[in-house]
């Protein structure tokens, strides 16, 4: 054997014990962070087996092969030469796109080996054998955490775009980073748009109307008719209580409540009360009996019609498929159409939300805040920036605080840093009968406001929308609320995630949706045999609304009636409230 072939070898192996010290380290860290997760959330700790002894020498030949090529590759490197590295970005990763990750060596190969490390720790631990597949995802959901809060993008000593900026500003980045950062210590949170640019009622949340209602959970909007004639059935739009409203009305060319006004349709929105500690002993069953029903009734009133369109967004569509289903059971039939957008009414697989959920967790909620108390909207706006922590939370650690820079403004960014408390009642209930034990689903299996609820009974003609890349709420889970039903349903899929793929104006003609006639058991199935259109899925809902909306009438000029008298105008008071 050669010297050169030995020290390969020696280097090989040197690589692979590497490999297997960091694949050991890792899991111990993975063990104290379940147990501070368990402590903080109530989670059970799970014990975190070792991939089989086959999979982890593969996975050390490969990781220790991929080093040993890449210490090749930059000791061989000439000054000015840029060779094909041994491992790039995964599409879409935009942490390592400045030129100076690939130009430099250093920060070349440091980017590169952090690549094929997060790759290692990827394949590691998507190799353990778990049976439970909650405490899998969770074991995943550890790891992509662990892996990009480590990324060398995020420090200051391993980060070249710091270095560049702190040299053409001199110094100035690094003062104006170390203010932001305290600014945002002060907020509670990191800084993801320009929130000076943006106020509701004034830039967002502008169509015309006027709150006709209101009790102590939310208001009732009614808006202004922007057409001479409208359809005669109108339409009750039922929001999300987890944020606010107004991501269905942001600005004029990006606004759905202005869009379905302008195509002729009367349009009521109800608008959450942000909880307060007055709301902490609220319930599931107040939110169902003192929010749709009572919002069905005043719509029915004005508009003067038996049978008003809905439409139900995220969990605000959960909340309204669980009341139209008390209705029916009361022997009332409340409704001529139904829209889900982006809404589970069956809790098979929730996505990475529902790792984080378990007997432990609820147990947890249901002994401290189920009792009594508040889920803080920052809480749940932090978890859902985890879960695309390199978008949402990484990128402007970087941005604002490495950089010095402000972030731009951004209307849907506002509105995602605009958090709601939730009242822990509610929320344990949610938590445990949707996401835990997936009841809903089962006919007579839940009782709320009095009543036994089976989804079957609802027989009104159904459209749900999901989007292709939800991680809120998958596509396919979404797919299986179609059987539930016991109308005639239409499944159309969009393009993008959940709040992109739904706020999507026909004016901008961008992504595209997919449609399929045929009522497959399988969301697998469907999809194989969709048809894909350009554009935005509005047009198509809209047209389906239209077949429900009856005669057309004069539209009148009044909001509200004797009984509904205007309180005060759109967007009112209840949306303004910032935790």
């Amino acid at each position: 054997m050669s010297d050169d072939t030995g020290k390969q070898g020696d280097g090989l192996q040197a690589m692979m014990q590497a490999g297997q010290a960091m694949m050991q380290g890792f899991f111990e860290t993975l063990a104290k962070q379940q147990v501070a997760m368990q402590d903080s959330t109530g989670l059970a700790a799970t014990k975190l087996p070792m991939p089989d002894s086959e999979t982890m020498t593969r996975l050390q030949k490969e990781f220790a092969a991929k080093h040993m090529a890449l210490w090749s590759s930059m000791a061989g490197r000439k000054p000015g030469e840029n060779p094909e590295p041994v491992a790039a970005p995964e599409p879409g990763d935009k942490r390592f796109s400045s030129p100076e990750w690939s130009d430099n060596p250093m920060f070349d190969y440091l980017r590169q080996a952090y690549l094929i490390n997060s790759g290692f720790l990827r394949q590691a631990t998507d190799s353990v054998p778990m049976n439970d597949g909650r405490a899998k995802a969770r074991l995943q959901f550890l790891t992509r955490q662990y892996i990009d809060a480590l990324a060398p993008s995020n420090f200051a000593a391993t980060n070249p775009e710091f270095i560049r900026t702190a040299i053409d500003t001199e110094g100035q980045s690094i003062t104006k980073g170390i203010q932001n950062l305290l600014s945002d210590l002060g907020k509670g949170r990191v800084s993801m748009t320009d929130e000076s640019v943006f106020e509701v009622g004034r830039e967002l949340a502008i169509t015309p109307g006027a709150v006709i209602f209101e009790n102590e959970l939310f208001q009732l909007i009614q808006y202004a008719p922007l057409t001479e004639k409208v359809a005669q059935t109108p339409l009750l739009i039922v929001p999300p209580c987890i944020n606010k409203y107004y991501i269905l009305d942001l600005q004029a060319e990006n606004s759905f409540v202005r869009y379905i006004v302008e195509q002729g349709h009367t349009v009521f929105l109800m608008s959450w009360k942000n909880a307060g500690q007055e709301d902490a002993n609220r319930t599931w069953d107040e939110y169902v009996e003192k929010g749709p029903l009572l919002a069905l009734k005043a719509v029915r009133e004005v508009a003067k019609v038996k049978k008003p369109n809905v439409l139900g967004f995220c969990v605000g569509g959960t909340i309204l498929a669980t009341a139209i289903a008390v209705a029916k059971a009361r022997g009332e039939d409340p409704v001529a159409s139904v829209t889900f957008l982006t809404t589970m009414l069956d809790f098979s697989d929730t996505g990475e939300i529902g790792c984080l959920v378990d007997e432990a967790s609820v147990q947890m909620r249901e002994n401290t805040i189920g009792k009594g108390g508040l889920m803080q909207g920052q809480e749940l706006a932090s978890v859902f920036s985890f879960l695309r922590a390199n978008d949402l939370v990484w990128q402007y650690v970087v941005g604002n605080y490495l950089k010095g820079g402000t972030p731009k403004a951004f209307d849907l960014l506002h509105w995602n840093s605009d958090a709601t408390n939730l009242p822990g009642p509610f929320l344990a209930w949610y938590l445990r009968n949707m996401y835990l034990e997936n009841n809903l689903r089962l006919p007579g299996r839940l009782t709320v406001a009095g009543q036994k609820v089976d989804l079957g009974k609802i027989d009104a003609p159904a459209y749900f929308f999901a989007a292709q890349e939800d991680h809120i709420v998958p596509w396919r889970t979404s797919y299986l609320g179609r059987p539930l039903l016991g109308g005639e349903t239409t499944f159309v899929l969009g393009a993008s995630g959940h709040i992109a793929g739904t706020i999507n104006p026909v004016s901008k003609n961008r992504r595209s949706y997919w449609t399929n006639p045929a009522k497959t058991a399988s969301p697998q199935d469907w999809l194989s045999g969709a048809q894909e259109h350009p554009g935005s899925w509005w047009a198509h809902w809209i047209e389906w609304l239209n077949s429900f909306g009856g005669r057309q009438v004069a539209a009148r000029g009044r909001l509200g009636n004797a009984q509904y008298e205007p309180i005060e105008p759109a967007p009112g008071r209840y949306v303004k409230v910032r935790v």
